[in-house]
């Protein structure tokens, strides 16, 4: 016969046998495991706004502060003229950023972004010749191409189970093979329609970074404000625990990388649009850089968290401190010491966790720091405090 613990609710009910008796450590261990904190769902709702503003409202503040800081130290570099040129691969950037934010928040990388970018560019460029009229073929066959690019890779780490490194290494160096059996080395002008609209201005304000603001807030909304989207971070967090949920992990992970590579494409079309005789390598530039931008915007490396928002925004703090470097005279070896050096800064704030090697030099290296017993719900630290003061006291 069973009954009630003594200072348990009934609706967290802990059976204990008759004649058993519970040790005060043992139930308050228990009821610290087994009865969550009462939140109001407005605290909730707060509380998730914050989760979801916090990587993009420290990569706003620090991009407001390098324009205030180029301002101030190289006023040429946020000339109306240089913000022109430089807000149209700003926005490219961005994009790019937001394709290799979804990888990553699947737990792997995508190293075949040179590729699928300069892809795009020979075929936008070599297969119209300059005519206008088959700007449409043009489209939809480099959309084609990348398309098929992405499902390949997609199946290649989910259902056979390679590394993303791997699969997108290999992907990169087939089409650069694309690249250099389409145009044997030479590059074509683009069509004077695609580069009228991606060199364009709507109110003052390149047609590049409307298109690239209006996907991103798509794919925002997609992630963010959908049983998919969350579905597709809950994967990204633990494939294993979304499994047990009933998710098929495969797919979303097959659809990451072709929704990636759909992305790349948009990309790719507005680059060959803006550079009017595009190398057959214009893509090799943009790997670090997206790297960089998703790191800084806050997205896990570990897969799960992640802001495509933050992302661009990231993207946009780049492109601005390459003009800032770029104004102050300097080659573009050092250009490519600060995007490494960024990358590390951001991995450092986002990536190391500061909090428990603070704990740890604290309290020593073999001693781990002591917490409430009343810890957040599920803590491990919490419940293994706990576990260990009831041995201390047996």
């Amino acid at each position: 016969m069973n009954h009630c613990g003594s200072d348990d609710q009934c609706g967290n009910t802990r059976w204990v046998s008759v004649g058993e008796t519970e040790d005060p450590v043992s139930r308050d261990m228990h009821s610290t495991i087994a009865t969550p904190p009462t939140v109001p769902v407005g605290e909730q709702r707060r509380h998730s706004r914050i989760a979801f503003g916090g990587p993009a409202i420290g990569i706003t503040i620090a991009t407001g502060l390098l324009f205030l800081a180029s301002l101030i130290v190289q006023p040429q570099s946020v000339s109306h003229s240089s913000l022109l040129g430089m807000l149209p691969f700003a926005a490219i950037l961005a994009i790019v950023a937001m394709g290799q934010t979804l990888v990553i928040q699947q737990g792997g990388i995508d190293l075949s972004v040179p590729g699928m970018l300069s892809l795009t560019v020979v075929l936008m460029t070599h297969y119209p010749n300059g005519d206008s009229g088959k700007l449409a073929p043009a489209l939809l066959i480099s959309l084609g191409a990348l398309l098929a690019a992405g499902l390949l890779s997609g199946l290649l780490v989910a259902r056979v189970g390679i590394t993303s490194i791997v699969v997108t290494l290999g992907m990169n160096a087939v089409l650069f093979g694309f690249v250099i059996n389409i145009t044997n080395g030479t590059p074509r002008p683009t069509t004077d329609a695609l580069h009228s609209f991606a060199s364009g201005t709507v109110a003052g304000v390149p047609a590049t970074v409307i298109v690239a603001a209006a996907i991103c807030v798509v794919t925002w909304f997609v992630i963010k404000r959908t049983v998919v989207g969350r579905r597709f971070e809950a994967v990204g967090a633990s494939a294993i625990g979304a499994r047990a949920a009933g998710l098929e992990a495969h797919r979303f992970r097959v659809a990451t990388y072709v929704g990636a590579a759909l992305l790349y494409w948009s990309a790719g079309v507005l680059l060959a649009g803006v550079v009017q005789t595009p190398s057959v390598f214009q893509g090799d530039t943009y790997l670090l850089p997206s790297v960089a931008a998703v790191v800084l915007g806050g997205t896990s490396l570990l897969g799960g968290r992640g802001s495509v928002v933050a992302s661009a925004i990231a993207a946009l703090f780049l492109s601005q401190l390459d003009q800032l470097v770029l104004t102050t005279g300097v080659n573009s070896a050092i250009q490519n010491l600060v995007q490494a050096a960024v990358l590390a800064i951001g991995i450092a704030i986002y990536s190391v966790p500061w909090a428990r090697l603070r704990e740890r030099f604290e309290h020593g290296r073999d001693e781990e720091p002591a917490e409430s017993p009343g810890g957040a719900v599920g803590d491990p630290s919490a419940v293994n405090v706990v576990i260990r003061q009831s041995q201390e006291e047996e």
